[in-house]
């Protein structure tokens, strides 16, 4: 799929916060009192989140607030991962040591392909070959793409943590790693991808490694979440803004983006949801729009009526890769809400949907062993709750609450994912 590129800029009026009352429900918040650790959180108004569903946050704030004891565990699950996160290091793109990329300059992203491996039949194994789903070692030593997960569920983890319990001490340490990532000089990262994903022995730089970067999408809700603390200024959210806008410039002009905005798997899905993302957050409402308006046709090129992946299916961990695909259209469809595109509910004019997808995968994440396709390493049930937990907050149907009830203990207490869609 090609697809045209559009850019305009507008304000995104709906970014101001509102109150929490106007859109919580009642019967979702049981009439208990607060504990004391609740005392101290923050205003209850909509955090401007954008893939994060920021009435879903509100509303666990708000239960928590009243004591509810069912999103307690979850709440100290993340106080403690936390914690855990103010004690470690930040990470940078400059940390690089041992392997630069071909340029030199240490600013620039530099990773290798993950399933590419030296070829035996080689006297020095150039160039590499590929071998799906089995994960060269090599690909996470001393390279930014182990950083930059650990950037983006590190900055979740304490901005998710600043915005429950107002705790200053957790806005000033993502305030930090924001800036080591992306705004100081000293450490920045250069606003492009051209060296993500290379593969030795193979001269040319690949569009593919643009997925390394979806978790941006986190670092980007986490500035909305830590907005309006000391530690997070103005300036610093002008500066982010800029910074994301010429990372968005690149994604969508560079050949590299537009190479991966073809790809009509996975790698496609997380592109839209990256540059959606981006454009919403730096005001470009017009490309947020045009992108939105192409899942329809990623929808329906990508799941059947019975809701299979045939791209995704062709994999080695195929139901990974299913559950990935759907958690990037999933991504899609909560950003496509702020601008009136629905997502959720579309179905192809041959009758794929996301929902169909979601109902394929999500009993299968649970009970793996019946999933039809290759899977070659177990499937980690961390990856189930927020898919379950999602799609009840969307859809409202029994069959998800079901599901959720099957989940492993201590997992569905103490998941992540209760904060994020709370549920009833």
């Amino acid at each position: 799929m090609r697809f045209p590129l559009i850019g305009a800029h507008a304000v995104l009026a709906w970014l101001l916060p509102v109150s929490v009352t106007a859109c919580a429900s009642p019967a979702a918040r049981p009439a208990v009192a607060a504990s004391p650790a609740a005392a101290t959180m923050r205003s209850t108004a909509i955090p401007t989140t954008l893939a994060l569903r920021g009435e879903a946050l509100a509303e666990a704030k708000l239960r928590l607030q009243q004591g509810d004891a069912a999103l307690r565990p979850a709440l100290d699950k993340l106080v403690e991962d936390a914690d855990k996160a103010l004690r470690a290091p930040l990470v940078a793109v400059t940390q690089k040591s041992t392997v630069l990329p071909p340029s030199g300059d240490k600013h620039d992203y530099f990773s290798l392909s993950p399933y590419w491996w030296p070829d035996s039949t080689k006297p020095n194994g150039l160039p590499y070959v590929r071998r799906d789903g089995v994960t060269n070692p090599e690909s996470k030593r001393d390279l930014d793409q182990p950083r930059v997960a650990r950037l983006g569920s590190t900055l979740q983890t304490l901005a998710l943590a600043y915005y429950f319990t107002g705790e200053e001490r957790y806005a000033r340490r993502a305030a930090e790693q924001l800036r080591a990532w992306f705004l100081d000089p000293a450490t920045r990262m250069n606003p492009h991808l051209r060296y993500a994903q290379l593969v030795r022995g193979i001269d040319r730089e690949r569009g593919s490694g643009i997925i390394d970067t979806r978790w941006f999408i986190e670092s980007v809700d986490a500035s909305r979440l830590i907005h309006g603390s000391t530690h997070w200024t103005d300036a610093d959210d002008a500066s982010l803004r800029q910074w994301f806008a010429q990372y968005l410039a690149w994604l969508v002009k560079s050949p590299n983006g537009i190479d991966e905005s073809d790809a009509p798997n996975n790698h496609g899905s997380w592109y839209a949801a990256q540059v959606v993302t981006y454009a919403l957050f730096t005001g470009d409402t017009a490309t947020a729009r045009h992108w939105l308006g192409t899942i329809p046709a990623r929808i329906g090129a990508q799941v059947t009526p019975a809701g299979e992946q045939p791209r995704e299916n062709e994999r080695t961990r195929s139901l990974h890769y299913s559950a990935f695909n759907v958690e990037a259209l999933s991504r899609l469809a909560e950003l496509g809400r702020h601008v009136g595109v629905d997502l959720w509910t579309y179905e192809s004019p041959q009758g794929g949907s996301l929902r169909r997808a979601m109902d394929l995968v999500a009993p299968a994440l649970l009970e793996p062993a019946k999933w039809p396709g290759r899977q070659i390493d177990p499937v980690d049930p961390a990856e189930t709750s927020i898919h379950l937990r999602r799609a009840l907050t969307v859809y409202g149907d029994a069959k998800y609450a079901a599901l959720i009830a099957r989940l492993p203990q201590p997992l569905a207490r103490t998941d992540r994912s209760m904060l994020l869609y709370p549920g009833k």
